[in-house]
Formats: C-alpha cells, sequence, structure tokens
C-alpha cells in the first residue's frame, strides 16, 4: 500500500483520546483513522511505568499489523511513561505524544497562578516536573491529581451534572477562585470537560489543552512527508477496545459526534 493511504493510528488508556480524534477528524477529513481504547486495562493513570509501557508495546505492534503510517499517543499519561521507550523501539515511524499544555498556559506570563488538572502518574513523572521547572520560577504552578473523571467519562456519566459538578467542585474547594489565571487539561479525558469547567470557573480564567499543538505536529510530519491524503480521498475512522464489552465502542462513537 502507498504510504499516503495508510492509516494514522491514535490509542488512548479508554476513551479520553478521542478528544484527540476529534480534532485529528475535523483537521484531517481526507485521512484514515485507527483508533485503539485500552478500557480493560484502563485507568493507566494508577499503573506502573513497566505495566504502561508493556501495554504502549503491544498495541503499536496491532496497528503495525493493520499498517499505518504514523501513531498519536492520545494519553498524557502514556506519554510521560513510555513515549521515549517506543521511539528509541520503533525508529521507522514517527510517533507524536501528548504532553500537559503547560507551556501554552505560562510562556510569557509572569506570577500567574496556574493550575495543571491530571492524572496522578502524570503529574509524577519526571517529564512534567522537567517541564514544570521551566515555568515556575515566574509563576505559581498548582498540581491537582484528578483520577475520577477519567473515572466518569469512562462510565459514560458525562452527561450527569450533578455527579461531575460535585467532583469538579470537590478539586477546586480549596482553591481561591479569583487568584487563578489558567486551568491546564492535562489528561485528554478533561477536554469533555470544557463546557463544564467554564460555567464552573470565573469568565478570566484561561482554559487549555495539547489537542491543537498535537494536530497541528501530526500535521506538519505528514505534510514534511508527503504522505497527507489528497483532498479528493474519502476519510474514515475505524474503533477497537481491549475490552469485550460492545458498550465501549458505543461510547466510543457517541464522544466522537459529542
Amino acid at each position: 500500500m502507498n504510504n499516503k493511504d495508510k492509516a494514522i493510528g491514535v490509542f488512548d488508556s479508554g476513551l479520553g483520546g478521542i478528544s484527540v480524534l476529534k480534532d485529528l477528524v475535523q483537521s484531517m477529513p481526507n485521512e484514515r483513522f485507527i483508533y485503539f481504547g485500552d478500557s480493560a486495562n484502563a485507568p493507566y493513570g494508577i499503573k506502573t511505568k513497566e505495566e504502561i509501557t508493556q501495554r504502549c508495546v503491544e498495541i503499536i505492534d496491532f496497528f503495525l499489523e493493520k499498517g499505518v503510517k504514523a501513531i498519536v499517543i492520545a494519553c498524557n499519561t502514556a506519554t510521560s511513561a513510555a513515549a521515549n521507550i517506543l521511539r528509541e523501539k520503533y525508529l521507522h515511524i514517527p510517533i507524536i505524544g501528548m504532553e500537559p499544555a503547560l507551556k501554552v498556559a505560562a510562556e510569557g506570563q509572569n506570577k500567574n497562578t496556574i493550575v495543571v488538572m491530571a492524572t496522578p502518574l502524570t503529574l509524577k513523572e519526571d517529564k512534567f516536573n522537567n517541564l514544570m521547572s521551566k515555568y515556575d520560577d515566574n509563576n505559581t504552578v498548582i498540581k491537582m491529581p484528578c483520577p475520577e473523571l477519567v473515572n466518569i467519562v469512562e462510565n459514560d456519566l458525562l452527561d450527569d451534572k450533578e455527579v461531575v459538578h460535585n467532583q469538579l467542585k470537590y478539586y477546586y474547594k480549596d482553591l481561591n477562585m479569583d487568584k487563578i489565571d489558567s486551568v491546564v487539561l492535562g489528561c485528554t479525558h478533561f477536554v469533555f470537560y470544557r463546557e463544564y469547567m467554564e460555567s464552573l470557573l470565573n469568565e478570566s480564567i484561561n482554559i487549555v489543552d495539547g489537542n491543537l499543538g498535537t494536530t497541528n505536529h501530526l500535521k506538519e510530519i505528514l505534510r514534511e512527508g508527503n504522505e497527507l491524503r489528497d483532498n479528493d480521498e474519502e476519510g474514515s475512522v475505524e474503533i477497537y477496545n481491549s475490552s469485550n464489552d460492545e458498550r465501549f465502542i458505543k461510547l466510543s462513537q457517541k464522544l466522537l459526534n459529542r
């Protein structure tokens, strides 16, 4: 198969990466995408680096069997734990990862207070702490581990306003809203909470995520390699999940069309 016509593999610990897939499809509607959600092994945020890396290897091998031209790790936790190892192992294929968009929130700012919402493992890893060290001299960066927000998405509770509001209020109960300048959605699951966050936070608070940066980065790599499909080609999305429960496929499609 011509490399142009190969699909792009996108994966996540579960369904959060659908938020990235949605942006990718909107930006590159002529491309073929294969999405793999690892819901049988979610959440990654409480696993060891070794466990996460092993799962990533198995998923990438699945993509390679399908024939892909690039892979997006649509998961901040998996990127933190395994991206460097995966790039060394799979030298022949571009692997694009995610990281909390702290740079977007902090660059050029001074004395700002920035809340980073992410999984416990992402916030603990050296990758994030090295990123944070570049910006916490001039700004106050508050780490906010939010594991329960992953479970709400995976259990199809996003439309239960009471559950979502109560959980978000719990996370923010000790913070003064008037002193927050930016909130970084440092997990792809959390992008689905943007409207809820906008209703909870002050209008002046900037809410940022890394999806656009990841999308643009992939598109530029494919453009440089002359691997973007032609504009008259019809795009497609295939969705797979490690769980045998069919509801995860249905929920993936629901989130994609949300």
